[in-house]
């Protein structure tokens, strides 16, 4: 059965899925670096995030 669901799962729209949430989570943590002014982890956090996208975009080809 786990073999089933896996071969049903589009790793096209999982990639797209995790970067909409990412891309996400980057708009909110940029408002609250707006909101609070510059902070050490907030700035890490994002560019952590900026950096899983990239991946992202290079294991998919671009097709986020």
């Amino acid at each position: 059965m786990a073999m089933e669901i896996q071969s049903e799962r589009n790793p096209k729209q999982d990639a797209s899925q995790a970067a909409e949430h990412i891309a996400s989570a980057h708009e909110i943590l940029n408002a609250l670096q707006e909101k609070i002014g510059k902070h050490p982890e907030i700035g890490v956090a994002i560019t952590k995030l900026e950096m899983a996208l990239n991946v992202l975009t290079i294991k998919t080809g671009a097709l986020l």
